[in-house]
């Protein structure tokens, strides 16, 4: 094939611009395939008088010929990778062989064919990688070359690993780019390459041109030995530095290296914060830039990174641990500026007071915080010095000569030296001695004699007050007093206060007195501490008291035994059903006689005597679901004291009401004439009580006759569709029977008119014409009645006016009688 210009492809001869073999002489361009069979015609140029042959020069490599009449041809094939183009001029000659026109410029573009394969640079590749490199790194690249036109498939190449030696578990550790030869690390390689375990590996690669795309492209293979170095990019051992240390900053103490020169180093601090007081050179020497404070911060953890010379990380982060060292740079601190122990008076020799314990902010369990303890003064001196002993390591305080006694001092001051090996402090402890609870409450009094009090006493009122006395030492567990009720009250209708001051007590009413109960009481306090007593010594007839407690009767009223009293029946008892009873008490056993109060709705009735409470007209739960009333009980004879309680009456629902139509539907109405069969919705509802799922009506037609033109159909449980079943209807108002069922418990069913009009429409809305309108006269009526009123009218009118004429003739008579009987006066 040929090519020309707009690459026109041609077997055997090239075709013109005007798409011919043959033409004028003038520029021209042909593109032809290399390797094609030699003697092919590539184009006939024509000559114009007085031209009468053609000469070729340029570029001809002794392949492209021009016969004498114009036909350009080539004898040999061509070869694009000797010349890819081939620049010939074309002249045109007299019969004296001079020149008329040209020499014209013609081209020949070579194009090329897949007639070389691609060839490796070497044979064999040698290269190295560091164990846990970055994947998809390159280390290394191999190298191919084709002859064919790179622009072209025929010398696009494509690499590939077909080998891997050793492979491990069918696992490749290297990967190469199928463009450039470079090859670089997988994932699976970044981690798993060990120099201990496989320290080289065998790589067979192939490079295929036609991109590796065909079955007819050429193939190369090479061999590649890579080896496995150490990778020394590690993170270093943790690093210990003396804190607070003197040395000039700043200073080295550890380091990171890359496989690599060349790389870029920087530090990434972990906490974030203010001051990172770390630095790292382009080395890769870390330093410490200034003194180090472990109380402030005993430990440090940042990053080491590795980065390329176009900031992009070479492998991951390297975590460096710094600990700081102690020094004993603190002295030992007091817990408190006075630490406060208690020890109760006679206690033996070597009894434990409680441990002392300082503190030290240097590290501990290291010599720099091992404390040691020392009594070094003891104040005051009595009854001797060296009361105390403190155990030198663990602070712990004893008793070291002899029991203590509150009346020699309550208080001992303790100067106790603390010491590290570079450091010492004083701190102050003070012992108080604590009374023993040795001696018992007494009494001032033991019989408060008789107290009489009415029953109706008021709960809270102070009714005595009793007094005892301690002689262990003021406000403490020994000496404050308790006072209990230990005989004559098991109802707990009296109670004892104590002022913690004075350890007075107040005896309280607590519960309600009751004569009827217990008119005479013999009462018995005991007084006690809340602290125990010591071994040996117990309360004794000094610790109790009495009092007669004697209550006079006083009349009350009676006494419900509930507050609200409650009952539950159908709304459908029978009159004269026992719906619930009352009862009460009289405190002094008189008989009660019972009445009803705010009985509004005159349901019920109660017994008298018995306080039973029995229906006498029918109950209704849709007017009232739970009935209310007051019971009044009153004692006969005495005082006639009353009491009052209330009665609720909750009344169970029974389906007695048939369902209604939920609200007034006058309004319904459907557009006439009608199109398509039209519909409206409606809603029932039910005044009875509704389970939990709300109603579940059904719906029907109230005759046979309306299915003809009618069909109800049911949407929901309250809802319903009435529709007609076609379009012949009359302009005017339809009232339709639907039967509407409850599905109770007996089922209750209703039949409702459901009013649906038939009109004209205007915009969505019925318009109804006067003359039309239910309850309106017509226009013919209208104008009737106007004539009629207009004739009435008439009529009325005429009746007064005559009348005013007859009665103005009769005034005339009567003035002309007048003026003759009567003369003129002057």
């Amino acid at each position: 094939p040929i090519l020309q210009d707009g690459r026109t492809h041609a077997h055997t001869i090239g075709y013109g611009q005007e798409g011919k073999f043959s033409g004028p002489l003038k520029p021209m361009t042909f593109s032809i395939f290399e390797g094609q069979e030699p003697s092919q015609v590539i184009f006939q140029f024509k000559a114009n008088p007085p031209a009468v042959s053609f000469e070729l020069t340029g570029e001809t490599d002794n392949i492209f010929m021009i016969q004498s009449d114009g036909l350009l041809y080539y004898v040999r094939a061509l070869d694009r990778e000797t010349r890819a183009t081939h620049h010939l001029q074309i002249s045109a000659l007299d019969a004296q062989g001079a020149t008329v026109e040209g020499p014209v410029p013609i081209t020949i573009e070579v194009k090329d064919i897949n007639d070389n394969r691609p060839m490796f640079l070497q044979s064999k590749y040698e290269g190295s990688v560091r164990q846990n490199s970055r994947p998809g790194k390159p280390f290394m690249s191999v190298n191919a070359t084709d002859l064919d036109d790179p622009a072209t498939p025929n010398g696009q190449l494509f690499y590939q690993i077909v080998i891997q030696l050793p492979n491990v578990n069918n696992v490749m550790y290297f990967q190469i780019d199928n463009k450039t030869g470079a090859i670089s690390l997988t994932p699976q390689g970044s981690q798993q390459l060990d120099p201990v375990k496989n320290p080289s590996y065998n790589l067979v690669v192939s490079v295929q041109d036609m991109g590796g795309q065909t079955e007819n492209s050429f193939s190369d293979t090479a061999s590649v030995d890579i080896k496995v170095k150490e990778n020394i990019w590690k993170a270093p051992e943790p690093v210990e530095v003396e804190e607070n240390s003197t040395a000039p900053h700043p200073l080295k103490i550890t380091q990171v290296r890359w496989n690599e020169p060349g790389a870029h180093y920087s530090l990434s601090d972990r906490d974030k914060l203010p001051v990172f007081p770390f630095s790292i050179d382009q080395e890769g020497d870390i330093y410490v830039t200034q003194p180090l404070d472990r109380e402030k911060k005993d430990s440090y953890t940042f990053y080491a990174i590795a980065k390329d010379e176009n900031g992009k990380p070479l492998a991951f982060p390297l975590e460096i641990h710094v600990k700081v060292r102690d020094i004993n740079d603190n002295p030992p601190t007091c817990p408190f500026p006075v630490t406060v122990f208690e020890i109760q008076e006679n206690e033996g020799l070597g009894s434990s007071i409680g441990t002392f314990t300082a503190n030290d902010m240097d590290e501990k369990n290291t010599i720099n915080s091992i404390l040691k303890y020392k009594i070094v003064a003891q104040t005051p001196q009595i009854p001797t010095d060296g009361l105390f002993l403190v155990e030198e390591y663990t602070g712990k305080l004893q008793l070291a000569r002899q029991a203590l006694k509150k009346q020699d001092t309550p208080q001992y001051n303790l100067t106790v030296e603390v010491s590290d090996p570079d450091f010492k402090t004083s701190c102050f402890v003070q012992i108080h001695v604590i009374d023993i609870n040795d001696q018992i409450p007494i009494f001032e009094k033991s019989d408060y004699g008789n107290l009489t009090l009415p029953e109706d006493t008021a709960v809270g009122t102070i009714i005595l007050t009793i007094q005892a006395t301690d002689a262990d030492e003021p406000f403490t567990g020994s000496s404050k007093i308790l006072y209990r009720i230990i005989q004559g009250d098991s109802e707990g209708r009296l109670g004892v206060d104590t002022d913690p001051q004075t350890n007075r007590g107040y005896v309280t009413i607590k519960k309600p007195l009751d004569f009827e109960t217990a008119a005479f009481s013999n009462i018995v306090f005991k007084a006690e501490n809340p602290e125990p007593l010591v071994s040996g010594v117990t309360y004794n007839a000094s610790s109790f008291a009495s009092l007669k407690l004697i209550l006079t009767d006083v009349n009350e009223a009676p006494v419900f035994s509930q507050d609200v009293f409650q009952a539950k029946v159908r709304e459908d008892v029978a009159i004269n059903t026992k719906v619930g009873n009352v009862t009460a008490r009289d405190p002094e056993g008189l008989h009660i006689r019972y009445s009803l109060s705010g009985d509004t709705r005159g349901w019920l009735k109660i017994d008298p005597v018995t306080g039973e409470i029995f229906s006498v007209a029918p109950l209704d739960r849709e007017a009232e679901s739970v009935y209310q009333v007051q019971v009044v009980a009153t004692e006969v004879g005495g005082s006639s004291l009353k009491s009052t309680s209330n009665f609720h009456l909750t009344l169970m629902d029974v389906n007695d009401n048939p369902p209604r139509l939920a609200k007034d539907y006058t309004g319904l109405f459907i557009c006439h004439p009608l199109t398509a069969p039209g519909s409206v919705i409606f809603e029932a509802t039910d005044d009875d009580q509704q389970s939990f799922r709300g109603p579940q009506f059904t719906f029907a037609l109230g005759s046979e006759n309306l299915k003809n033109d009618w069909e109800v159909s049911k949407i929901n449980g309250t809802h319903a569709r009435l529709s007609t079943k076609h379009t012949n209807f009359e302009e005017r108002l339809y009232k339709i029977a639907i039967r509407i069922n409850d599905g109770g418990r007996p089922p209750l069913e209703g039949t409702v008119f459901l009013p649906v009009t038939f009109c004209p429409c205007v915009e969505g809305s019925c318009f109804r014409p006067v003359d039309t309108q239910e309850g309106r006269p017509t226009v013919a009526m209208a104008v009737g009645i106007l004539l009629t009123t207009l004739l009435v009218i008439g009529i009325i009118l005429a009746v007064v006016f005559i009348r005013m004429k007859n009665d103005k003739g009769k005034d005339n008579v009567e003035n002309a009688q007048t003026t003759e009987v009567q003369p003129l006066r002057s």
